[in-house]
């Protein structure tokens, strides 16, 4: 039979063959979907798993604020996904195109928005405004980005946080908080309110953040971002290259001039004129000088015009630049011999080097400075200006960081990765307390807000429910078990049955709160070592057994820190920024409370008030020192003094009566006192000595401005370490009063206080 042209050959093994080719392709096809279908799933779990941040940048200044948290999002792409948008004046020629070194930087830029209007003028400004209105949707819709940050007080980034609130993009903004005197202060703080989360530089901003009603647990204090960059790489080697690559080989260490002036465009003609008398000024002084172009503001324009009028870019002493990397300008400015004009480089970067600063005119005028600030701020004439270069140009100052210590990334990171996306996009204000209106909400009727309260006493473990308020609702108490298994299994025990409590009292407990004595690192939850009173309780993680049990947030910290907090919320430390709590009990232990602020110390053992010693050669402390606050006038330490006096039939008196079978305790030495004993009465005088003079060297290394006794003796030294007071501190301490605190569970209203309060903020 003739074959078809084209046909299949009816071989058999020709069949074969043609078959398991056909089954081997198609195995591989599948295989290859089944990988990339894998590789899809993977990428979009990982992606799923990663926050998207969204970094834009508008300018040279804001990018070097900007840079180091982008080098530090990239650097973890398992928890980031970075997109970078450039717009405003990075995309200008005559100001550098300053987003090549973006670009240099290994950034990949994924939107680069054409948004400055030209003109220089307030009219477009607010174009400018507009025109990235118009334009921002489309890019943020296109990344939608998990969070926006933007920086500072720009009205380029004003448009960012308008878009992104009206988009529903979060936003994370540097720098808020700050004030400097311009229209930069209204942008600024506008931005602030838009913005839903907040990285601040400084205390003085964080609390101008909390009085604009600002959410405090959404406030990071973390330091500039560029002081990370700056502080780690302003001591190079080759620091002199780069001074001669800008300024020429003839030039010297500390003996020229960086000056860099910008508009006020809140009051434009003044700026200009305060502009050209500074370059008199500096024609005049004849010193090497590298002059920057101003910013994009308006009246920069002008200002330019001034510039190129008396001849800066042909003067042999000035060189004129539009742009300089932040690394090399860095270097110029850390060892220039003065800095010149209004910029915020020279109240903030360069106060870190201690380079001498003149500031001109009102730009500046709010921020926080550091010694090295010479300000001038009415520069009517050059004369003033040329006396300020007089005074200022060659001097060093000693190095500031109000605005960072160099870690604020590390911290700004931690802030995005703890951000909860599924928390209300909707801003709450926390507005100062105003008179309660008449209606009612339902979880108010049905349920309060209240804390689990845990004290680890060396006798009794104790476990309270505690509302807002400081009211003690519901109290158990039982005997502290003495070993490690036995001491968990009844703290969760009393826990949980607290909790059950709870909703029968109609109590919403919104986490565990607990004291105990020993040294704690409350960062982890952890007793690092423990009171003799309490064994096998060192190296104890607290928070993850009992937060694992009950799905609660849990804190823990030292008894005496958990005192100071107490009375910090619902005793005499309400309003009281800086005080000092000390309990007299058992033993002698406190708190301080500082700016505000619970001070730890960076291992944890601050405020061991009752290891102050107070004598080379007292009686030995627990601690195994000698000397001790604590081995004078603790209530063991009285009690082994009376003790030692019932030994020798010293401590009965007439109309006292100890029975042999009644266990001698610090009682009977007061009451003892109290009949006038003299024995007792010495033993008493000399423990209130100690005492005091421990307080007194409190008031001397920390100057409170209230001391508070809590604790059971506490009624009994109150007016003797007054009076030890007025007699060995300072005058300037000894107007400072000594309190009884009047709370009667320090140790349970502290442990609930980290709850009702500390609960609700971001410390790190």
């Amino acid at each position: 039979m003739e074959k078809q042209p084209g046909a299949l050959s009816r071989n058999p093994h020709t069949l074969n063959t043609w078959k398991a080719q056909e089954l081997y392709y198609l195995r591989m096809q599948r295989t290859k979907e089944k990988m990339e279908r894998e590789k899809t799933e993977e990428d979009l779990y990982q992606n799923k798993n990663r926050l998207k941040v969204c970094v834009a940048t508008c300018n040279r200044a804001d990018y070097s604020k900007l840079a180091p948290i982008m080098f530090g999002l990239k650097s973890h792409p398992e928890e980031f996904e970075l997109e970078v948008v450039v717009l405003g004046s990075h995309l200008i020629d005559d100001y550098g195109n300053t987003f090549r070194m973006i670009e240099q930087d290994d950034f990949d830029i994924g939107s680069k928005l054409h948004t400055i209007v030209r003109g220089e003028d307030e009219a477009a400004m607010v174009e400018s405004v507009g025109l990235a209105l118009v334009k921002l949707p489309d890019v943020l819709q296109r990344l939608r980005p998990d969070i926006l940050i933007v920086h500072g007080d720009r009205f380029d980034a004003l448009a960012l946080a308008t878009a992104a609130a009206l988009m529903n993009i979060r936003i994370l903004h540097l720098e808020g908080g700050e004030v400097s005197g311009t229209i930069d202060d209204s942008i600024r703080h506008a931005i602030s309110k838009l913005a839903h989360y907040h990285a601040c530089c400084t205390r003085m901003a964080e609390q101008h953040l909390i009085a604009m009603c600002e959410d405090h647990s959404r406030i990071l204090l973390a330091g500039c971002p560029s002081y990370d960059k700056l502080l780690s790489t302003y001591h190079r080697d080759d620091y002199m290259d780069i001074i001669k690559s800008w300024l020429g080989d003839k030039v010297k260490e500390n003996d020229y001039i960086v000056a860099l002036q910008h508009p006020v465009t809140t009051d434009i003609q003044h700026s200009i004129k305060i502009y050209g008398l500074m370059l008199d000024a500096l024609i005049s002084f004849n010193k090497r000088t590298l002059i920057l172009f101003p910013n994009i503001d308006a009246g920069s324009k002008e200002m330019v015009r001034v510039m190129r009028k008396k001849g800066i870019e042909q003067h042999p002493n000035f060189r004129a630049m539009k742009h300089i990397p932040f690394e090399q300008f860095i270097q110029l400015v850390s060892h220039a011999g003065c800095m010149i004009g209004n910029s915020s480089c020279g109240v903030r970067e360069a106060g870190a080097f201690g380079t001498p600063v003149i500031n001109l005119g009102t730009r500046q005028t709010g921020r926080e400075t550091g010694e090295n600030v010479l300000h001038v701020r009415d520069a009517d004439s050059d004369n003033k200006i040329y006396h300020a270069l007089e005074l200022q140009f060659g001097k060093r100052y000693p190095g500031s960081k109000i605005y960072g210590d160099g870690n604020a990334v590390p911290r700004i990171l931690k802030f995005l990765s703890s951000i909860d996306l599924k928390e209300p996009l909707q801003k709450t204000f926390c507005f100062p307390p105003v008179k309660d209106t008449i209606s009612q909400d339902i979880d108010h009727i049905l349920e309060t807000q209240s804390a689990l309260a845990v004290d680890l006493g060396g006798t009794n473990l104790r476990v309270a429910i505690v509302c807002m308020r400081g009211n003690i609702v519901k109290k158990y108490t039982e005997p502290n078990p003495k070993t490690f298994e036995d001491r968990m299994h009844l703290i969760l025990k009393m826990c949980k049955e607290a909790v059950q409590g709870a909703v029968r009292h109609n109590c919403r407990i919104l986490g565990v709160g607990i004291s105990t004595g020993g040294r704690v690192n409350p960062q982890e939850g952890i007793v690092l070592h423990s009171t003799k009173l309490i064994q096998e309780w060192s190296s104890v993680d607290l928070r993850t057994p009992i937060s694992d049990a009950l799905g609660l947030p849990v804190w823990v910290d030292n008894d005496g820190n958990c005192a100071a907090l107490a009375e910090k919320k619902f005793g005499h430390g309400r309003g009281v920024d800086n005080f000092v709590t000390v309990i007299t009990g058992t033993g002698i232990g406190g708190g301080i409370i500082h700016n505000s602020e619970l001070i730890h110390g960076s291992t944890f053992c601050a405020a061991e008030l009752g290891h102050i010693k107070v004598s080379l050669d007292g009686p030995e402390c627990s601690c195994g020192s000698q000397g001790c606050i604590e081995a004078f006038a603790s209530g063991m330490a009285l009690q082994r003094e009376a003790k030692r006096l019932h030994d020798e039939e010293l401590l009965k008196m007439d109309g006292m009566d100890v029975k042999l079978a009644e266990p001698i305790t610090a009682a009977h030495l007061i009451r003892a006192a109290e009949n006038g004993n003299s024995k007792a009465n010495a033993v008493l005088d000399k423990a209130s000595l100690a005492l005091g003079v421990g307080i007194v060297n409190i008031l001397h290394i920390v100057n409170p401005s209230l001391v508070i006794l809590s604790g059971v003796l506490a009624s009994y030294y109150q007016a003797p370490v007054q009076q030890v007071m007025l007699e060995r501190a300072l005058f300037s301490a000894q107007s400072i009063k000594v309190v009884k605190s009047d709370l009667e569970e320090p140790a349970l209203l502290g442990a609930a206080s980290m709850v009702l309060d500390y609960a609700t903020r971001r410390t790190y």
